[in-house]
């Protein structure tokens, strides 16, 4: 249940076409779908304009299938992150219409349009951060936001960077992943005028600490309009990112 599923919906009512009865029945499954290990929020969508994203990661795959039916019976999209192939493969028997991405690890089932959406960049420092740069653009990209991709070019090769100056100042939001020390993160921070998501990686060595290096820098850095998320949590980024875009391209006339 979405809102404009929930205006027709009302709307049948008002007009007679539809029974009280019947959309009671309708609205039965309201505010949360009841399974045998979960219980799944199919409300969410309309409070927030976005269905319940499930992490797939430490559920089984039937676990991850009997959710994806709620949702997708309820008439939602579904997005399922850190999604194995082995779990993905029930998930596109039951969903043909389905795209999964192994590198990014992301399965997503669009039902009904996409949410208008501005756009947003998806920048990474080095092809080694490209699996969760994806899971970030495949996120905006789920909730309606136009991504630009710009791949490898981290601050060590800084003239990579600017060359895309142009691209990423016409921008609503940066998604800035990085491994290493997490120097991208600040230096486009103080290039571009859009809010800056940054993202640590646990690409790196030795004291790199699975992404704590990064994740320090990130949350030390001295450009205003830095936010961090977790290490290696491209979702959230590209989430956070997609709805910062979205207001803005709502307003558009």
């Amino acid at each position: 249940m979405n809102k404009t599923t929930l205006k027709t919906l009302l709307s049948q009512v008002a007009q007679g076409r539809l029974r009280v009865e019947d959309a009671l029945e309708a609205l039965s499954a309201w505010p949360y779908a009841q399974l045998e290990e979960a219980r799944v929020d199919i409300h969410r969508c309309l409070r927030q304009g976005f269905a319940e994203v499930v992490l797939g990661e430490f559920k089984t795959a039937a676990q991850c299938l009997e959710v994806a039916k709620a949702l997708a019976g309820a008439g939602q999209s579904v997005l399922i992150t850190r999604l194995s192939a082995e779990k993905a493969g029930p998930l596109l028997e039951a969903f043909p219409a389905a795209n999964y991405d192994e590198r990014a690890r992301l399965f997503h089932l669009q039902q009904g349009p996409l949410p208008e959406g501005g756009p947003v960049a998806v920048v990474c420092a080095g092809t080694s951060d490209l699996a969760v740069a994806e899971e970030a653009a495949l996120t905006a990209e789920a909730m309606g936001a136009q991504v630009l991709r710009l791949c490898d070019v981290g601050v060590a090769g800084l003239h990579r960077l600017l060359a895309e100056l142009p691209k990423l100042r016409k921008v609503h939001a940066v998604v800035a992943v990085a491994g290493m020390e997490g120097a991208l993160a600040t230096v486009l921070g103080g290039l571009v005028e859009a809010p800056v998501i940054a993202v640590p990686t646990s690409i790196g060595y030795g004291v790199h600490q699975g992404g704590m290096a990064a994740l320090h820098t990130m949350l030390s850095s001295c450009a205003a309009n830095v936010s961090v998320v977790n290490i290696d949590n491209g979702f959230g980024a590209g989430f956070v990112a997609a709805l910062i875009a979205r207001p803005r391209a709502n307003s558009n006339p």
